[in-house]
């Protein structure tokens, strides 16, 4: 026996109350949730680095994560893994009129605008809004507040529109910061520039998460050449000043475009 049934029932062993696992039996669904977040973000930096074989690995890390928490409700009396499995069959098939329905989608978003409207229209929610996540990275929520309300139709026509935005959120800013506004004005302000760049990201068919990702990536690994450098001259990172600092860097960049 293999499998998800082998899966569900190495879960029920570690939590079984006399035999289990002393760890895994005492954790609870806020004391896991934690790790539930962790491996999600594992399998998106496998897919980042587009390492297959680990993907295997984190996509069943994140899958026993599913498990555990059934598990704990399932002791509870809430409900169990069959109970999740057929909740998320029975939402796909009712949000995808265009595969298991008569509807008629002519792109993507049209797909996007049927799930949420579906949403609003059968009371699950009252507002478009619902459901995004309070603990998401902000770049990550701005970006799934903006799917969700072009969701039902609010959104720029184009990504030129979401362009000007852009300029006008940064003029706005500029603006600001030659007066004596204060720290929480200039980060209102700042946030709007931010929530511009986003929304044409977003428009462009660009994930600013990711670019921001690779961004720090690159910014760690050039700063690690920077130290290298300085420490085959004999200079401490600490003793250095920005001139020499500089240098190494502006050589690191243009070794990294030739």
């Amino acid at each position: 026996r293999g499998g998800m049934p082998r899966l569900i029932e190495v879960m029920r062993a570690l939590r079984d109350p006399v035999t289990g696992c002393p760890w895994d039996i005492e954790q609870d669904f806020a004391s896991i949730a934690p790790y539930t977040i962790e491996e999600a973000y594992e399998v998106a930096d496998a897919i980042e680095r587009q390492d297959w074989h680990e993907l295997k690995g984190e996509l069943g890390d994140l899958l026993f994560q599913s498990v555990f928490h059934a598990q704990m409700a399932s002791e509870r009396g809430l409900f169990d893994f069959d109970d999740v499995a057929n909740t998320m069959s029975d939402k796909m098939v009712e949000r995808h009129p265009h595969v298991f329905g008569d509807t008629e989608v002519d792109n993507v978003q049209d797909v996007l605008t049927n799930w949420e409207t579906i949403k609003i229209r059968e009371g699950e929610k009252k507002s478009a809004m619902e459901g995004i996540p309070r603990n998401l990275p902000a770049l990550l929520r701005a970006f799934r507040i903006q799917e969700k309300a072009a969701g039902v139709g609010f959104d720029f026509p184009a990504p030129e529109n979401a362009w000007e935005k852009v300029d006008e959120e940064l003029g706005e800013f500029k603006a600001l910061l030659a007066g004596d506004a204060s720290t929480v004005e200039k980060e209102k302000e700042l946030g709007d520039l931010f929530f511009a760049l986003i929304n044409y990201s977003r428009l462009s068919g660009l994930n600013p998460e990711n670019a921001l990702g690779r961004t720090n990536d690159k910014f760690i690994r050039r700063f690690q050449g920077v130290e290298k450098g300085l420490e085959e001259e004999g200079i401490s990172l600490v003793d250095a000043n920005l001139e020499q600092m500089d240098a190494h860097w502006d050589r690191i960049k243009k070794e990294e475009r030739t």
